[in-house]
């Protein structure tokens, strides 16, 4: 008798996995005659995995990294990215883009978009923002943000459209800004650039246009969250970043990526993928993550919800007419 749904529906046979995914960054080399792989490494597990298979396909003297911290980074993600590149024994630099993003005014035009709602929202004050959970209600959902004075006491007010637009607006900043230094690198050392997003991610559209959403190759996309941390275990990626909690990192705020876009923790959020990707009866989707028929039916609203307003994310640019192109199909 087959065993139920469950997280063993997502094994995988790592060792294999790690070898097909290899063989495509190899692949990715040779049709765009480049020398190696730049990757933007943030102390997370997805840049942690993606960074170990460029070094098991091509070896650590073909792999670049780069660490990237702003201002508003948490305390321990350059030590952990410094840590991962120590283990690989790759080279990388570590490139502060705080004085860049001050003069885009990244952290000035989210703040007044934040003073729209919260008046009192000043220098030293944190903040980050956060939508209800998609499982609690049929409610349509709507952003919040958070702040904190320095005396700890924290506000919370629901977002105006424009004044949610405006704080994502200006964040994004930080996503193009470590692109535009990855691309840098790449070109100074006729390498590629290697994307992080996972399957959650890039089936959601939890990336920025232009931002961590381009890539010369993609080696984890098609891997739900769970297989990358199952790829994690099997590379020998460092148990403080396998143990690390997922976050954006990208607010002055501790936000996790469940407050700020996804509907669960990972693990149930792939099982609910899965099981909508692959016909798996909704019983047994609901079962498996320890939630009612009807709330995995509200997930599943969310993710084609999601799917249909972030597919701009994914397209390509719209021409006039059709020209013809240099195929670059791996």
């Amino acid at each position: 008798m087959s065993q139920p749904y469950g997280a063993h529906t997502l094994a995988i046979d790592a060792a294999a996995e790690v070898e097909r995914v290899s063989a495509v960054i190899r692949r990715a080399l040779e049709r765009s005659r480049r020398k190696g792989v730049v990757v933007g490494v943030s102390g997370g597990i997805d840049s942690s995995v993606t960074a170990s298979l460029a070094v098991r396909a091509l070896g650590p003297e073909r792999v670049f990294a780069l660490h990237m911290p702003e201002q508003e980074s948490a305390d321990e993600t350059l030590p952990l990215s410094t840590g991962l590149t120590d283990w690989l024994q790759i080279e990388s630099a570590v490139e502060d883009i705080s004085p860049t993003l001050e003069a885009f005014g990244c952290y000035r035009r989210r703040d007044a978009a934040i003073r729209n709602v919260v008046p009192e929202y000043d220098t030293g004050w944190l903040s980050k923002i956060v939508l209800p959970s998609v499982v609690a209600s049929d409610a349509y959902r709507i952003y919040s943000v958070v702040v904190q004075a320095p005396d700890g006491t924290q506000i919370t007010k629901r977002l105006s459209t424009a004044a949610y637009l405006e704080i994502v607006a200006a964040s994004n900043f930080k996503q193009r800004t470590r692109k535009t230094l990855e691309y840098f690198h790449a070109d100074r050392l006729n390498y590629v650039v290697a994307g992080t997003p996972n399957r959650l991610e890039y089936d959601q559209g939890f990336f920025v246009k232009l931002g961590d959403g381009t890539a010369d190759v993609k080696p984890i996309a098609h891997l739900y969250k769970t297989q990358v941390y199952a790829l994690a275990e099997h590379l020998g990626v460092p148990e403080d970043i396998r143990s690390r909690p997922s976050t954006t990192d990208t607010y002055s705020l501790p936000q996790s990526q469940e407050e700020f876009y996804f509907s669960l923790p990972y693990d149930r959020m792939d099982l609910c993928l899965y099981g909508l990707n692959n016909g798996v009866p909704i019983e047994q989707v609901a079962a498996a993550t320890d939630l009612a028929v009807e709330q995995v039916q509200r997930v599943y609203r969310d993710i084609e919800q999601k799917r249909r307003t972030t597919a701009y994310l994914h397209a390509a640019p719209v021409l006039v007419e059709e020209v013809s192109e240099v195929s670059c199909e791996l």
